[in-house]
């Protein structure tokens, strides 16, 4: 199964999900599209990506956002940002894609279709 975590909002998003479509049917993958704002993560989901991604959960966290401000997040410890991004999915990076066991952010898109392959 191959997830993307998408915003159909984000013209990134919508980029990426056009390469993970393209994937999916070209490799005969089913593809699971989960619009985290419709439907957020849970604290365990976010967990577990976060294991999948590899990297610090500060990562994970779209800290542009005025919530991420109103929310006080700038000094924040992990497990605090990953209640934030449970709390308020709009923190969260888009659009993040896993498969087989890992995940990748998908912002630039260009670099997902070669990790894609890679997997």
């Amino acid at each position: 199964m191959l997830t993307i975590y998408h915003n159909p909002r984000c013209s990134k998003s919508r980029e990426a999900l056009t390469l993970v479509q393209q994937f999916g049917a070209e490799h005969e993958v089913p593809v699971q599209v989960v619009e985290y704002l419709q439907t957020p993560p849970m604290l365990e989901q976010l967990s577990a990506l976060q294991r999948q991604l590899g990297v610090p959960v500060r990562a994970m966290v779209r800290d542009t956002e005025p919530e991420f401000d109103s929310l006080q997040l700038a000094q924040a410890g992990e497990p605090a940002l990953l209640q934030a991004l449970a709390d308020c999915p709009k923190l969260l990076q888009r659009p993040i894609v896993s498969y087989r066991g890992q995940a990748l952010i998908g912002r630039p898109p260009a670099p997902l279709a070669e990790w894609l392959e890679a997997r």
